[in-house]
C-alpha cells in the first residue's frame, strides 16, 4: 500500500515509465507535480480529516481577527464554528454582518462573521476568554510522511497517483491520456465523498436545535 507523496511519486514512474534520467522529467519537474496533485485532491472536498481546531487565542473585545493570529493555518472563508470563552457564537453571512454592526451597534448576539483571512466578531457581545475556533485547513504536503489520505481513505491517494499521471501526459501531450487520468482522479474522490456523505447522513439532529436549516434574523 502506498503511504506517502514519495511512494506514490515512485509508483508513477514505474507504472508509467518513466525515468529521471533526462531533463525531461527531472526530480524538481515531478516534486512540482506531486506537490501539486496533493493540493488539488486535498482542496476538492471539505473532507473531515481536513477540519481542525485552534484554542491558541483569546477575544477581548477587538472586532477584528486576523487567520494569523491562529496556530492552524485555516483557509481563507473556511473557520465554521466559534466559541468565546464557553459560548458558541453564530456565524453570518458577511453582507449581514455589515447590516448588524449598522443596524444594531449596541446588541449583545454571539454572531460573527468571515472575509478572505479576517474573522469579524461582534464586539458588544460582553465576553471574554479564550477563542476556539473550527475550521477547514490546507494539509502541507511532504514527501516523506504519509498523506493526509493514508489514515482515513486509500481512495485519496490513488486519485493523487492518477492527477500526477495526467500532468506527466499533458506534459508528453497526449491530452487524451491524461484526460483520462483526470477522469480516474475525480472518480476515486467522488467515491470517496460519497461513503463519507453516507455515514453523516446518519447524524441525527437535537431535538431543541430547532432544525438543521434555521435562520438567525439579523435585523
Amino acid at each position: 500500500m502506498i503511504r506517502t507523496l514519495g511512494e506514490i511519486k515512485n509508483e508513477v514512474l514505474v507504472r508509467l515509465n518513466a525515468s529521471t534520467s533526462t531533463a525531461f522529467y527531472t526530480d524538481t519537474i515531478l516534486g512540482d507535480f506531486i506537490n501539486d496533485a496533493h493540493r488539488w485532491a486535498t482542496s476538492y472536498k471539505k473532507w473531515p480529516f481536513t477540519e481542525a481546531r485552534d484554542a491558541s487565542d483569546t477575544f477581548s473585545g477587538t472586532e477584528q481577527k486576523p487567520y494569523t493570529d491562529f496556530d492552524v493555518e485555516f483557509k481563507s472563508d473556511s473557520i465554521r464554528l466559534l466559541i468565546v470563552g464557553d459560548k458558541r457564537m453564530k456565524k453570518i453571512n458577511f453582507e449581514d454582518y455589515l447590516t448588524f454592526r449598522e443596524e444594531q451597534s449596541s446588541s449583545t448576539d454571539r454572531v460573527f462573521s468571515d472575509f478572505g483571512r479576517t474573522v469579524f466578531i461582534n464586539p458588544s457581545i460582553g465576553l471574554t476568554g479564550t477563542l476556539v475556533a473550527w475550521g477547514q485547513y490546507q494539509p502541507i504536503p511532504d514527501e516523506d510522511i504519509a498523506t493526509t489520505f493514508t489514515d482515513w481513505d486509500d481512495e485519496g491517494n490513488e486519485a493523487i497517483y492518477e492527477k500526477m499521471s495526467s500532468f506527466l501526459k499533458r506534459k508528453e501531450h497526449l491530452t487524451e491520456e491524461a484526460e483520462l487520468h483526470d477522469q480516474r482522479a475525480v472518480a476515486k474522490l467522488e467515491e470517496a465523498w460519497k461513503r463519507i456523505q453516507d455515514e453523516q447522513a446518519m447524524y441525527q439532529t437535537h431535538r431543541d436545535s430547532g432544525g438543521m436549516f434555521k435562520r438567525f434574523n439579523v435585523l
